[in-house]
């Protein structure tokens, strides 16, 4: 099977040759990797390579994540696309997985959610900076207000855990171990090396 994107698409998405056969290497194994600053130019990479691995095959994605977080309409965006494709996605966190990053994260079904041994996780109302005229500060408050509650659905509804304690927890920024988040039902499996993953 061949994940090939045109060269000067490759180009222009990684900047040299070498990235770009890199790129390709990760695609063929069905890996995307998700590190760094979650936004718009990301998460249209990451789309762009689920709907190609989904051309491809049915088989699982494995998806990378080490990130602080980023953009919350990014992260909704490959959230959402997690869910729409027909492939399995796994996800894997390493690094530290925060804010945007829980948003994609729990996209995966628990039993689809690693964590390697040192990531650290991180879960919080999205942070907005709100100025201007009073009628559109009102109406952005407003808005924050329904991103929040959004947010605290989603984080409820993939852990378990009650929407009143998910509302208590992410009034401050909210610190977890691998061990925490597997309990609070954010991770669904500690892993050490790539041969515990269950790709089914």
């Amino acid at each position: 099977m061949h994940y090939t994107l045109k060269e000067s698409d490759k180009d222009k998405a990684e900047g040299s040759n070498g990235a770009g056969a890199l790129q390709q290497k990760l695609l063929e194994s069905r890996s995307i990797v998700i590190s760094g600053e979650i936004n718009q130019e990301l998460a249209q990479k990451v789309i762009t390579q689920m709907i190609l691995l989904q051309s491809v095959s049915n088989d699982p994605i494995k998806l990378y994540i080490n990130s602080q977080g980023g953009h919350v309409e990014a992260g909704d965006t490959i959230h959402d696309f997690i869910k729409f494709i027909r492939p399995e996605v796994h996800v894997i966190g390493t690094g530290w997985v925060a804010s945007a990053g829980i948003t994609i994260f729990l996209a995966a079904k628990k039993e689809h959610r690693y964590s390697l041994p040192n990531t650290r996780f991180m879960i919080h109302q999205p942070l907005g900076g709100v100025r201007g005229q009073a009628t559109d500060i009102e109406i952005e408050a407003r808005e924050i207000i329904r991103m929040l509650d959004r947010v605290n659905k989603l984080i409820a509804d993939a852990t378990g855990q009650p929407l009143e304690k998910v509302k208590k927890d992410t009034d401050r920024n909210f610190w977890m171990s691998p061990a925490e988040a597997l309990d609070y039902g954010i991770v669904g499996k500690l892993i050490t090396h790539y041969d515990e993953l269950k790709l089914d």
